[in-house]
């Protein structure tokens, strides 16, 4: 193009305007003055024929190729040295940080040219300055920490080493093998700096240490005679990940290759076996010594990845990799502990992956490394304050936990029987992981699994505590809670008794070694040293007892609430009060049970064992230790009995009543005035909560309906008045009928449950009046008092003195007048209730017709004579208690009061049976009421004296009547109606002649 041609091209390219002719010039003479050209490649040029798919075999193309790689090195050969004359400033490098910015340009063009110079010649010297050149870079991204770099370059050498690639291994030349032979030198040069890149190393590793069984004929299994591997080429399943991860070394399982093409195989990766290759091999596992510790950790953590891959496949599964890491565990065993456990952070997860592996022969085989691992280890013993024996055996405990092959975990736990019988006296907090261990065994079904266990736990309580008990206290309490769930397993109960008999023993080294305990501070800092002996001694022996009786079967549970209490008697003096308290709420779970659903198939077993059982022992252990536990646990045990007789369960009820006896009366000379008034104030909330009030009032829905159409079956007393026998009078004899009685279980749900819960209201209440009399005047003393009252009678003697040899043992004397106040209140509100109650025919009646058919209609006839006979009884005597007698005015009053009203009620009583029912009362009545002073008797015959003579129409017994010609006798001689006998022989005055 000529000058004037350049102007006249690039006319109106200025806003539609020419540039100036001298500036088009200007920039035309430059360009002229230096030509922008590029050589002549023509002679180089391929036919474009030659691109066609026409191209026969894979020969021609491999040429194509070779020609056009040789013309693009011709190509840049040039640029480059058209430029070679160029002038630039050199700038020399003086420090160690300018190689990082440069490498960081050159590294992408460097990694290509190493890359096709070892891909495309075969030359052993150009393939060696490509490795060196690759094994220099990567030395350069290792020290300056350049991750991405280092990365592409040891994939590329692993990718050249043919082990990972997809290339098949029969494709292996000498530079594969010097490749294998760098990357095996990177590892030992730049450990510390490799990181990730120890994944593609220790792949590597792994599949040349499968490349070398196949190069020595061991693993010919690995080679397929099908398909494209008959012309050699011998590749893994490229889907699927079947194993050794599809890369070249695969699951090649066939029926066999011939020999001839088997050999050349193997001469081709024959190489791979070579004694320098395995010696390097071995030298990066047995140098991971000299790894720092972040670095070991890298190591360790693709090691463990690698064996995960190598485990993989369901049929063929590998343990190279699984075996070097036993192998570097042994080697940098002596490292501090700060590193190990970072190493064994890794290394026990991976045991924990492989000990659950499907494949039992892989299972075993990490079991059995553990167990080596853990013996070497428990040889070095654990520093103070170390707790690294827990970290080191925790695979043990997840195997156990994890793996359900009863092969397995049999060799769990005798791996773990063998370290205790041969390595106890070096064992410091592994003793938590082997109770863990044994915990997962003690609920087996296997009895072999379960026997091997429990005998090496009864080994270590019986033995080894006896001599290490010091070293084995932080895991004490595992060691009671291992026991407790031997106790829970139901499929061996002769287990379970050995074992609460072991925990039984564990009291013992609590009891004589309370110093060691208190000077274990490890965990327990924020704990005082007074209370170490309870946190870690006396608590879980007594939790895990409550546990046993909570979860267990009855003679199981029946045995462990006996050791618990055994337990608190014996040792009990040695507990501090607040130890108690929560003893006590431990105690208080045992009746947690009786908070289920009354669905809950044990629940009425529950109520007539355990809760009987725990209910005296609580009464007992109270007793034994009343000085230190009445004034922290009486409100809580009072609360108890309280909960336990609202229950609607006749048996606990009668139960709670019982123990509340029991207390006051093992405890009652000891109780102080406020501890009296406590006791009283829960009587009277007993009495109140459990009358049964809606007895008066209950009405059937529709009454106008026909009474068959509500049929309710719940049968109510069955003795009629008329049939009321001396057995009525019997303590705990329910004056309705049981209400576990066929009879009543098809009427209405609703119905039903109420009146059985009205029916135990009547029970506690017998009970309760029963409890008050024994409690004043003790045990049998009331019954002993009516007999002697018959006798009597009946003897004619009632001026004699009746003397009960248990009357003092009472607690009368140790109440005060306000408490026994208290309690009269209780009684007269009882018997108040039942007389409105037997008064009320037409609500008996209609609770008869609503479905208690008994023989008569309901009634509360015991209530009403056992509640005013007890009242009775405590007003005559403190009637005639000499240290009451600023009370004598209100006992008098209210004794005139209760027994005229008690007369008056009488008289009412149209039922011959009812009155019958009295006898023993008006017995009581009148022989108390003769037996008081002239003075007082003046008061009390003047207002009974009607009453009397409307008694004496009734068809009475012998025996009151004898009483009753007695009681007049004394009226007329008191009132000085009739001389006696006595006063005629000294005053001589004759009898009138009526």
């Amino acid at each position: 193009m000529t000058k004037e041609q350049y102007i006249k091209m690039n006319r109106g390219i200025n806003d539609s305007k020419d540039l100036p002719v001298e500036y088009l010039s200007t920039i035309y003479e430059e360009i002229e003055g230096k030509k922008i050209a590029m050589k002549e490649t023509k002679e180089y040029a391929i036919a474009t024929k030659c691109s066609k798919p026409s191209v026969a075999n894979e020969k021609q193309r491999r040429l194509l190729y070779n020609l056009e790689m040789e013309q693009m090195a011709k190509t840049a050969k040039a640029l480059m040295e058209a430029v070679s004359h160029a002038k630039a400033p050199f700038t020399s490098a003086t420090h160690l940080d300018h190689v990082r910015p440069m490498f960081k340009l050159v590294w992408t063009p460097l990694l290509a040219a190493y890359s096709v110079g070892l891909q495309n010649c075969d030359d052993t010297e150009v393939a060696s300055l490509c490795l060196e050149g690759i094994r220099c870079a990567i030395r350069i991204a290792c020290i300056f920490g350049m991750q991405l770099e280092r990365d592409a370059y040891v994939q590329a050498l692993a990718r050249f080493s043919l082990l990972t690639a997809s290339s098949s291994i029969t494709e292996m030349k000498q530079k594969n093998i010097d490749t294998i032979k760098t990357l095996i030198t990177v590892a030992h040069t730049d450990g510390n700096y490799l990181g990730n890149s120890w994944h593609e190393i220790l792949k590597c590793i792994s599949q040349l240490e499968l490349a070398q069984l196949i190069g020595t004929g061991v693993k010919t299994r690995y080679l397929s005679g099908a398909g494209r591997e008959r012309e050699g080429i011998i590749k893994g399943y490229a889907s699927g990940g079947e194993e050794f991860m599809g890369l070249g070394l695969g699951n090649l399982v066939g029926s066999g290759a011939d020999k001839r093409h088997m050999a050349s195989i193997q001469e081709s990766v024959g190489e791979t076996s070579s004694q320098s290759v395995v010696v390097a091999v071995d030298r990066i596992f047995t140098g991971s010594t000299r790894l720092d510790g972040n670095a070991i950790v890298d190591f360790v953590r693709w090691l463990c990845a690698v064996s995960m891959d190598e485990l993989a496949s369901p049929h063929h599964p590998r343990m190279f990799s699984l075996q070097k890491i036993v192998e570097i565990s042994y080697y940098n065993m002596n490292r501090i502990r700060l590193q190990w456990s970072r190493i064994w952070q890794v290394i026990g997860d991976h045991f924990n992956k492989v000990g659950c592996n499907p494949n039992e022969d892989v299972a075993i085989f990490a079991v059995d490394s553990l167990r080596q691992l853990s013996m070497k280890f428990l040889e070095k013993g654990e520093l103070a304050n170390f707790r690294f024996q827990k970290d080191f055996l925790r695979p043990f405990e997840h195997i156990m936990k994890k793996n359900r092959s009863p092969t397995i975990r049999d060799m769990v736990i005798r791996c773990i029987a063998q370290m205790v019988n041969s390595q106890a006296g070096n064992i410091r907090s592994g003793w938590k992981n082997i109770f863990a261990v044994f915990h997962q065994a003690a609920s087996d079904h296997d009895g072999n699994i379960v026997e091997l266990a429990f005998q090496t736990t009864a080994h270590i309580v019986t033995n080894i505590f006896q001599q290490h008990f010091p070293a084995a206290i932080d895991s004490f309490q595992d060691a009671v809670k291992c026991l407790s769930e031997f106790a829970c397993n139901v499929a061996f109960p002769d287990t379970s008794m050995e074992a609460i008999r072991l925990i039984r023993y564990c009291a013992k080294y609590v009891s004589e070694r309370p110093q060691v305990l208190r000077e274990y501070t490890s965990d327990d800092m924020n704990v005082a040293p007074g209370d170490r002996v309870w946190v870690r001694g006396w608590f879980p022996i007594l939790f895990e007892l409550s546990c046993i009786i909570n979860r267990c079967k009855l003679d199981v549970r029946t045995r462990g609430l006996t050791v618990m209490f055994e337990i608190m008697k014996s040792y009990g003096h040695t507990f501090e009060k607040h130890w108690w308290q929560d003893l006590f709420r431990i105690v208080f779970r045992i009746f947690d049970n009786m908070k289920l659903p009354e669905q809950q198939t044990e629940k009425s077993e529950w109520m007539t064992t355990t809760c009987n059982h725990a209910l005296y022992a609580i009464c007992d252990v109270f007793t034994q230790f009343y000085e230190a536990l009445n004034e922290i646990l009486l409100p809580d045990i009072l609360a108890q009995l309280h909960w336990c007789v609202k229950q609607e369960n006749e048996q606990l009820a009668r139960s709670g009543t019982n123990c509340l006896e029991n207390l006051v009366i093992l405890n009652g000379q000891k109780f102080s005035p406020e501890v009296w008034g406590q006791t009283c104030n829960c009587m009277l909330e007993i009495f109140k909560t459990t009358i049964p009030h809606v007895l008066l009032t209950w009405r059937p829905a529709g009454m106008e309906e026909d009474s068959a159409e509500k049929h309710l079956d719940l049968d109510l007393d069955r003795q009629s008045l008329s049939s009321v026998d001396k057995n009525a009078s019997e303590r705990g004899q329910s004056q309705l009928s049981n209400p576990t009685d066929e009879s009543w279980k098809g009427g209405p749900y609703t119905n039903q449950k109420l009146f059985a819960g009205l029916l135990i209201k009547c029970v506690v209440q017998l009970e309760l009046i029963q409890t008050i009399d024994n409690i004043v005047f003790y045990p049998a003393t009331s019954k002993k008092e009516d007999a002697e009252h018959m006798a009597a009678a009946q003897r004619d003697a009632l001026d004699a003195d009746i003397h009960i040899d248990t009357e003092d043992q009472g607690m009368y004397k140790h109440m005060s007048s306000h408490h026994l106040f208290k309690l009269l209140d209780c009684l007269q509100e009882s018997h108040s209730f039942s007389k409105a109650f037997n008064s009320n025919y037409e609500q008996r009646t209609v609770l008869w017709r609503a479905g208690f058919k008994g023989k008569s209609k309901p009634n509360l006839l015991k209530q009403e004579t056992s509640s005013l006979a007890c009242c009775l009884r405590i007003l005559f005597r403190m009637y005639v208690d000499e240290n009451r007698r600023d009370s004598w005015d209100a006992i008098q009053q209210r004794l005139l009061s209760v027994c005229s009203e008690a007369l008056a009620y009488f008289i009412t009583v149209n039922s011959e049976s009812h009155r019958e029912a009295w006898t023993n009362l008006l017995l009581l009545l009148l022989t108390k009421t003769l037996k008081i002073s002239d003075e007082k008797f003046k008061a009390h015959a003047s207002t009974y004296y009607p009453y009397l003579c409307e008694i004496m129409q009734f068809d009475l017994i012998p025996e009151l009547r004898a009483v009753l010609r007695k009681f007049f006798l004394r009226i007329g001689v008191v009132f000085k109606i009739c001389v006696t006998e006595e006063q005629i022989r000294t005053t001589g005055t004759n009898l009138p002649s009526w």
